[in-house]
């Protein structure tokens, strides 16, 4: 008595998850449409959120380069005006600054080629180039200060 108690409820059990897990074959095509309509809407946001990241790390480099632009400019001056007070040093400290000039000349030039060069291959490369770029850009900026604050002797 036990067991077909036991079996009657099991079967009961059964017949009643399996059918309330069927699902018609009308609500499956309305499911799926409906997945269908999210994904092509989560589609559209993901371009429009793509389109304005591109817009916004354009102009994050338009914006740095402008800036850097300005930067060599402004070094090309302080060794133009460096060139100008050296002109009246004796030779053997004329020809040491010389040197060390082109050398910074050389360097600023190699910045603005980067500068130039540079394409956009993505975030993470322009993360990188930005960061190489304005330590670069700080140390031949420390290295001008550095021998325009030289006594001239």
């Amino acid at each position: 008595m036990k067991n077909s108690i036991l079996f009657l409820g099991c079967t009961l059990f059964l017949t009643v998850t399996i059918l309330s897990g069927c699902q018609s074959s009308a609500k499956k095509v309305e499911n799926a449409k409906d997945k269908v309509e999210d994904a092509k809407k989560d589609l559209e946001d993901s371009k429009t959120d793509l389109y304005q990241a591109r817009q916004d790390s354009i102009s994050d480099f338009q914006q740095f380069k402008k800036e850097a632009e300005m930067k060599i400019i402004a070094q090309e001056k302080s060794i133009a005006e460096f060139k100008a007070r050296i002109a009246k040093e004796k030779k053997e400290a004329k020809d040491d600054y010389e040197k060390k000039l082109v050398e910074l000349e050389n360097k600023n030039s190699d910045l603005k080629k980067k500068l130039a060069d540079f394409k956009d291959d993505g975030q993470n490369k322009w993360i990188s180039f930005k960061t190489e770029f304005d330590h670069d850009m700080n140390e031949l900026g420390k290295s001008i200060k550095d021998l325009t604050v030289e006594n001239i002797k």
